[in-house]
């Protein structure tokens, strides 16, 4: 078990009364035990909390006036961490798979699996079904995709990237979700805090396969290590999976996010495959 600490800053100009919905606290489940947390609106409004998506993830809508205002979020987290001998973990066939987990098959906003599709079945065919599989679609991503930014933009989707070979963390766990779906296999798309996040960055986007039952960790920009991932959002991509959506007029005008593994011994060894379920 590791003790994660995160902290978000988020600091807007209004131009007009907004409403905001912010994803910036970690989820809430068997996996991720909640030690304590604190939040600060400067000007403070009344603002509501609600659970959002699956796997405990949780919201905040608040609405503010024209004007400067901020949002400042810390909380710690006491993370407990499966791990599988990747060699063992097979993959779900699809009579068996549970009806819940069916959509995490199709064509999404970001994820167009249905484009891709025969480049996934030329590229890894013959490669052994499970987690070697997986494993093999996130190294072709790593190997092939640059790490650029600026290099997409809000309506890069998987197609586009795969096309200019470069991206950023989302487009690398949008590609990875794609290819994976092409191949037959559930995969969607998680935002989370990364403590040990190289270069440091703002949130991350890595993304899960389901794989012999469970849900698996994997992260094609080998930025961090997937053991210490803190869950907020999970979704089918970043459509759904957004820090801050917005109504109204209003500019962010400061990010700072932070997140730090204060027991980094007690994290497995990134040689195991990581299960989150």
């Amino acid at each position: 078990m590791s003790l994660i600490q995160v902290a978000t800053q988020l600091d807007y100009k209004l131009e007009s009364a907004a409403t905001f919905i912010f994803s910036i606290m970690p989820a809430l489940n068997a996996y991720q035990t909640l030690q304590q947390e604190n939040l600060i609106l400067n000007p403070y409004v009344p603002y509501e909390t609600f659970n959002y998506g699956p796997e405990g993830g949780r919201s905040i809508r608040v609405t503010a006036q024209p004007g400067l205002f901020s949002i400042d979020y810390a909380a710690s987290f006491a993370l407990q961490v499966n791990t599988s001998d990747p060699s063992q973990v097979a993959e779900t066939p699809y009579a068996q798979l549970p009806a819940e987990v069916l959509p995490y098959l199709n064509p999404s906003r970001y994820c167009e699996a249905d484009r891709i599709g025969r480049f996934a079945y030329k590229t890894f065919e013959g490669i052994p079904t499970g987690y070697t599989r997986v494993a093999a679609v996130v190294d072709w991503v790593y190997e092939n995709i640059e790490y650029v930014p600026g290099t997409t933009n809000a309506s890069s989707g998987a197609s586009e990237v795969l096309l200019q070979r470069a991206g950023v963390c989302r487009d690398f766990a949008h590609l990875s979700i794609s290819l994976c779906r092409a191949l037959g296999i559930p995969a969607r798309y998680v935002s989370a805090y990364a403590p040990g996040l190289e270069p440091p960055a703002d949130f991350h986007g890595v993304f899960e396969a389901y794989l012999d039952g469970k849900w698996y960790f994997f992260d094609a920009t080998r930025m961090a290590p997937t053991s210490s991932f803190v869950r907020i959002s999970t979704a089918r991509d970043a459509a759904d999976a957004s820090f801050a959506t917005i109504v109204g007029k209003a500019t962010m005008t400061r990010m700072q996010i932070e997140a730090t593994n204060i027991t980094p011994l007690s994290s497995p060894s990134e040689s195991l495959a990581i299960t989150t379920s």
